[in-house]
């Protein structure tokens, strides 16, 4: 795994040994079986990015934080010009780009998704994480799958879904495909 994953993992554990609270009790507590709990935290397999998000609620830090090990300090308005939100990698067929990584205490996490375009040939990769989520297509298609349920979006619409159901996406035509998420 690369080293941001290890970085990760080692400020999720601190967090836990801080609240002595055990992992297996943690991973029950959010809705994870305490096996593939086990494995994000050894570092052995990337946290979706769900997880992050639910982790960071958990132990009152921002999912910036987390991620980064830095602490965000706006309070008034976060601006992030074109092109300068830092990328947070979480799994091959996609990239994020945090929106507000400045902001703190943010009551929803936002992110630009791109999904590469090759993604449309292997099978949906589904994963879920408490909340909700928001997602509108900018540009390209999208498959998208929400609790078994599977639709074609394209630039201009949107979906709103309960993210605790199986849910993943991959690019359609060959080209690849960018949307605006809101996590919540």
């Amino acid at each position: 795994m690369s080293d941001q994953v290890r970085e990760i993992a080692a400020r999720v554990r601190v967090l836990r040994e801080i609240e002595e609270i055990s992992s297996e009790k943690l991973a029950k507590e959010l809705g994870f079986t305490p096996e593939e709990y086990d494995a994000w935290e050894s570092g052995n397999a990337d946290f979706p990015l769900g997880a992050l998000v639910e982790i960071a609620s958990r132990f009152n830090v921002d999912l910036a934080e987390l991620v980064s090990g830095e602490t965000p300090k706006l309070k008034t308005f976060s601006l992030t010009r074109a092109g300068k939100a830092p990328e947070v990698r979480r799994r091959p067929a996609y990239a994020y780009w945090n929106l507000a990584y400045t902001f703190q205490h943010k009551k929803a996490e936002p992110f630009l998704v791109e999904v590469a375009p090759d993604s449309e040939s292997k099978p949906l990769n589904l994963n879920t994480h408490p909340g909700q989520e928001f997602d509108y297509v900018l540009e390209g298609r999208l498959l998208i799958s929400v609790g078994g349920h599977e639709m074609e979006l394209e630039a201009g619409d949107c979906i709103y879904y309960d993210s605790s159901e199986p849910h993943g996406m991959k690019a359609l035509g060959g080209t690849r495909a960018r949307f605006l998420a809101m996590i919540m």
